[in-house]
């Protein structure tokens, strides 16, 4: 279980995180939305020990994380997905899956997984992972790489963002497919409705303080009011709100 105590975060004299306090049980899927600058992909990158509280407590599995770095807490069994996904010159996508893996995992076993992100996996697994690669199919290899890592509690901060038409429904397919197979809690940061109706639970974040928490059934009629998810692709690729929170 992960539990954040009274946690607050500042930056260039700005309050961003107000005594945050949330709790996510384990094998839950729980989407965190909210309006644009509310705070939502601060606090995912403050449970992967991307930012540092200023103060407050996060609490894994019973252990204190708070003073814990991004290597540590990916030790206790932490993994996240960055909006931008990063560049790995010299390594292949390979690699990358065998490294999340934590072994030498079988061909076939990585196959499968890049075929549950739509990759080819002739065409892909000995592909190294650099600028030749845009950005959805960077997008795609960080989702198999965090599949095959099979973390208690994976972090994807608004995984929708620019990735086209396609992508986007099979990614739907991913997250249901993750959290049947590894038993494990994933939280998404997203505006997007379709991800929003997977999930089994909904933080609302506004102005940096936990407004609602509960079953989608009974936070999402409380919320359409306050945000406008995403309902639609435009030109083929899905909503993209990119946003300094």
């Amino acid at each position: 279980m992960l539990e954040l105590k009274d946690v607050c975060f500042s930056r260039d004299n700005k309050q961003i995180l107000k005594n945050v306090n949330l709790k996510i049980d384990n094998n839950k899927m729980v989407v965190i939305t909210g309006p644009n600058g509310s705070g939502k992909s601060t606090l995912a990158k403050i449970i992967m020990g991307i930012e540092k509280p200023d103060s407050g407590k996060i609490i894994f599995n019973g252990k204190d994380i708070t003073n814990l770095s991004i290597t540590d807490r990916a030790k206790t069994g932490i993994g996240f997905a960055f909006q931008q996904p990063v560049r790995f010159k010299g390594l292949t996508v390979k690699d990358l899956i065998e490294i999340s893996a934590g072994n030498n995992i079988k061909v076939c076993d990585a196959c499968d997984i890049l075929a549950d992100v739509g990759l080819c996996a002739q065409e892909y697994l000995n592909r190294e992972v650099n600028a030749g690669l845009s950005g959805g199919e960077l997008k795609r290899i960080e989702i198999a790489m965090l599949a095959a890592k099979k973390s208690a509690l994976t972090i994807f901060d608004e995984p929708e963002a620019g990735i086209d038409l396609w992508s986007f429904n099979n990614l739907i397919s991913v997250f249901e497919k993750m959290h049947e197979d590894i038993k494990g809690s994933i939280v998404i940061i997203s505006h997007q409705e379709r991800i929003l109706n997977i999930a089994d639970e909904i933080v609302l974040i506004a102005n940096g303080r936990v407004e609602k928490q509960g079953k989608k059934e009974e936070i999402l009629p409380q919320i359409f009011g306050k945000i406008k998810p995403c309902h639609k692709l435009n030109n083929g690729e899905a909503c993209n709100k990119s946003e300094e929170d």
